[in-house]
């Protein structure tokens, strides 16, 4: 290879989005983390977001997600902008619908880049352009019977 050649793993990545999804299944975090791994790549960041018991001072009982048909569409728009924005070597984000319990997976995103501040940065992008954009609603029902609907957009 010739000096001025650049390293096969500095080159971009073919495409980087590796999995992008909207399940009514379990979550995996093994699944994400292997969906972005990449010889090339010195960082990867990974955010797990879960159903936590409580919201604004209240107890949660139940939680469920729903979303809008063109919510995969949406993903997918969110994922390209941060890979045109940052070097992303792979990128992987797969959120939950239905009904779920305290302490269930509700969405998983993972990125790598060359360096984890690289990482870090797209993955944070990520994960908050998907909460901000996609539609997907959270509907809560509270300890004292009360509800809240919860919207991404």
């Amino acid at each position: 290879m010739a000096s001025n050649e650049a390293h096969p793993g500095e080159q971009a990545a073919q495409d980087p989005i590796k999995l992008l999804a909207i399940r009514e299944s379990p979550l995996s975090v093994d699944e994400i983390f292997r969906a972005v791994g990449d010889d090339a790549a010195g960082g990867t960041a990974l955010f797990v977001g879960t159903v936590r018991n409580h919201d604004g001072g209240s107890d949660v009982d139940a939680l469920g997600y729903s979303c809008h048909p063109t919510a995969e569409a949406e993903l997918r728009r969110v994922a390209e902008k941060v890979v045109a924005d940052h070097p992303v070597r792979a990128l992987a984000a797969v959120h939950r619908v239905g009904d779920l319990a305290v302490g269930d997976l509700a969405v998983v995103v993972a990125v790598s880049c060359p360096h984890r501040a690289e990482a870090f940065e797209a993955c944070r992008k990520l994960i908050d352009d998907l909460k901000h954009e996609v539609p997907i609603w959270k509907h809560q029902t509270f300890s004292d019977g009360t509800e809240e609907w919860v919207g991404a957009c």
